[in-house]
């Protein structure tokens, strides 16, 4: 048989790779198309956005699916985690540390916490004032990682609540909002 008249096969792409293959393709093509720098995910909410964990124990994977291995797990509810993707009822999730892995929607929640100048290494306080001004007086100081519910944030200041304090810290110095968001 001569090379002309032998059938052309068909290149196959794994069952599932295709789909995702098309998704990044979108993801990646849609802000550009439409001059945007953020996004509308499967879910109706924008990407990039801050929520929290909902459960005390959560399975971060490799992939969007639970046939992808666990790369590590979450032990504790209320952490602030940032989602940068979705993909069908996944999220793509980037911690404080910046690891980023994939975790079930189920698993995450809209309620907004914060943490406090996590990445500080000096274990330096940062002060929780009575208002959202340096001279108001200072109630409180926070040590670096202590978790906090957001109560709102306007004017790079935010109010922030947790056990035994109630306050307004400067917006630059938490994980889980962003500079110049507003929280109402």
């Amino acid at each position: 048989m001569n090379r002309q008249s032998e059938p052309r096969r068909k290149r196959t792409i794994p069952h599932g790779l295709g789909a995702l293959l098309a998704l990044s393709l979108i993801l990646i093509a849609a802000p550009l198309a439409h001059g945007q720098t953020t996004r509308t995910g499967s879910s109706g909410q924008p990407i990039p956005r801050f929520v929290s964990l909902k459960s005390d124990r959560s399975n971060v994977r490799l992939g969007p699916s639970d046939r992808h291995e666990v790369a590590w797990t979450y032990v504790k509810s209320g952490l602030p985690i940032e989602i940068t993707q979705e993909f069908e009822n996944w999220r793509r999730v980037r911690d404080w540390e910046g690891k980023e892995g994939w975790l079930f929607h189920s698993l995450l929640s809209g309620r907004r916490t914060v943490l406090v100048t996590p990445w500080d290494a000096s274990g330096e306080n940062t002060p929780l004032y009575a208002k959202a001004d340096v001279d108001s007086g200072i109630v409180a100081y926070l040590a670096p990682k202590v978790l906090a519910n957001v109560k709102s944030c306007s004017k790079g200041w935010c109010r922030v609540e947790g056990r035994g304090y109630d306050g307004w810290i400067e917006q630059t110095r938490l994980f889980g909002v962003y500079p110049d968001e507003v929280i109402d």
